[in-house]
């Protein structure tokens, strides 16, 4: 089986930009998106910058963008007093103690976890090794997707492999682009998934004591309930957000914005009152489509 390497956004951790983007081309298309290239460079480079910030702090174009739409805080000093159940407490606590393992490639479990990625992803294509070049062909930046871990560490690796593993069907579906009319220059799967991550944390206010935002206020409650509520919705997540990219027939610059109305969508559904448990979520179907 040969992967054929599709056209992707410059997805993240190095600084060369444009010049890296070029991997992502077929030869006999080279010289298309040279002409682009000189009329837009610096766009491409603004593009690329951004992703690589996604993965490394808050000046971030994923992080920049969540820090403008700042989590609405509760107005109320004595609201803020709410009192978890002890099963919440015990599995925010757990999760937030995987928020704080950082990828690290000298660990054979993180490396076992990357290859069951592959696996899961690529079950005909044998892996030449954990640095390739084959890696791209999942979305990665380059190579070596160990670079693509910061800011989100070992839990954007678990989710992804969580999504491969309970929902097959559409995890290569939306690796595949196979759904829709898809765009000419594709959003990267891999690093998308990614930023998916990080913008569960920030909206849910994960890395506060407790949820000082109402998305991560409602969040508690499906977390009661299910102990996998975030590795579930972040699977919702990422489907939301490829069906999004189709409907607003999105191309590379409108990531920023495909996420901002993906996460908006999310805060809507989290707060119906109907919604007791992450399966009672609307766009929980997403999954079994």
């Amino acid at each position: 089986m040969k992967l054929r390497r599709r056209k992707c956004i410059p997805s993240c951790a190095s600084h060369q930009g444009v010049d890296e983007d070029e991997l992502y081309w077929d030869g006999k298309e080279r010289d298309k998106e040279s002409a682009w290239s000189h009329d837009s460079a610096h766009v491409i480079s603004q593009l690329a910058q951004c992703f690589t910030n996604a993965m490394v702090g808050p000046r971030s174009w994923v992080g920049g963008f969540f820090s403008r739409a700042t989590n609405r805080r509760f107005g109320s000093t004595q609201f803020l007093d709410y009192t978890l159940t002890p099963m919440q407490e015990e599995r925010l606590q757990s999760l937030k103690e995987r928020l704080g393992v950082p990828y690290d490639e000298t660990r054979n479990e993180h490396q076992e976890a990357l290859q069951a990625l592959w696996d899961a992803a690529f079950p005909d294509v044998k892996l030449k090794g954990m640095i390739s070049e084959q890696w791209k062909d999942m979305g990665w930046q380059g190579a070596n997707p160990s670079t693509d871990f910061r800011g989100c560490g070992f839990l954007s690796l678990e989710n992804l492999l969580y999504f491969a593993r309970n929902y097959p069907a559409t995890f290569n579906r939306l690796l595949l682009k196979q759904a829709g009319e898809r765009s000419e220059w594709e959003y990267p799967f891999a690093v998308a998934g990614i930023n998916v991550s990080f913008m569960l944390i920030q909206m849910l206010d994960l890395h506060s004591e407790k949820p000082r935002c109402l998305p991560g206020f409602n969040f508690l409650t499906l977390l009661g309930e299910d102990e996998d509520a975030f590795d579930i919705l972040y699977c919702i997540a990422f489907t939301m957000m490829d069906a999004q990219w189709l409907a607003m027939h999105a191309s590379y610059m409108e990531f920023n914005e495909v996420l901002q109305v993906t996460r908006t969508q999310l805060e809507r559904e989290l707060s119906l009152e109907d919604v007791h448990g992450i399966h009672d979520l609307p766009a929980f179907n997403f999954l079994f489509h």
